[in-house]
């Protein structure tokens, strides 16, 4: 059966989805580090057109495909990855999967110190941004543009 086209039936939630992602991406860190932010939720949970996409800007940035292929195991490869980049991959995890243990304090810190309040809450909407979109993409069964 296919599945719905949300932007023909409700095109004004697909806008404003939209714009939540207009809205953050004027964040104050790297095109890579935003892209850490879609490639990690897309992973955690299995966009595969997301992950895709994400996965090719990152690319086009300048990201090594090495270090693409180590995201989901970033936590045994620290050292691959900045303080900057564990902060973000770590609150990507966090809320994404919110129901586990939601944000803790001891992250909430870090990321505080590290980008300021204005930073992190452009992270945390711009992880929101993309776990709706991710939401979006395994319901509606969206497939890689290959």
């Amino acid at each position: 059966m296919q599945r719905l086209d949300i932007t023909k039936l409700f095109p004004e939630i697909y806008d404003a989805i939209r714009g939540l992602e207009k809205a953050s991406g004027d964040l104050k860190i790297t095109p890579l580090q935003k892209e850490l932010i879609k490639i990690r939720a897309s992973q955690l949970n299995g966009c595969a057109f997301c992950l895709h996409m994400h996965a090719e800007l990152a690319l086009k940035y300048g990201e090594a495909a090495w270090r693409l292929n180590l995201i989901a195991v970033w936590k045994e490869a620290k050292h691959l990855f900045s303080e900057e980049e564990q902060v973000i991959l770590e609150l990507t995890e966090q809320m994404t999967l919110i129901h586990q243990q939601g944000l803790t304090a001891d992250l909430y810190a870090k990321a505080i110190t590290l980008f300021g309040e204005e930073t992190t809450a452009q992270m945390m909407m711009s992880i929101l941004a993309i776990n709706s979109w991710n939401r979006l993409g395994v319901a509606l069964h969206w497939k890689p543009q290959i």
